[in-house]
């Protein structure tokens, strides 16, 4: 699914517009990546919780070359799945 058919049904299920859907999924997303970037936790009871963990750096392998290179430490955004979420994906 992408976001056009995100916009589209979530449109259907609220009953509203498409433009007023897409203006809700683009305040949720800048809403989530602002509190992300802030280092909070975004948590959707039953849904899941977004969360920022630190990677550590650490050695990688070039493919091509074989040759050791050094990979930085970074900031990655993690998505962890509730229970209802869980449920419904494995019935």
């Amino acid at each position: 699914m992408n976001k056009a058919e995100l916009v589209n049904s979530i449109a259907t299920e609220a009953k509203i517009s498409k433009a007023d859907a897409g203006r809700a999924l683009d305040g949720f997303i800048n809403a989530t990546s602002k509190a992300l970037k802030k280092g909070d936790r975004v948590a959707l009871v039953g849904f899941g919780t977004f969360s920022v963990a630190k990677r550590a750096a650490r050695n990688g392998r070039n493919p091509q070359t074989g040759k050791t290179i050094k990979i930085s430490a970074k900031k990655v955004a993690k998505f962890k799945a509730g229970a209802d979420l869980k449920k419904t994906v494995n019935k």
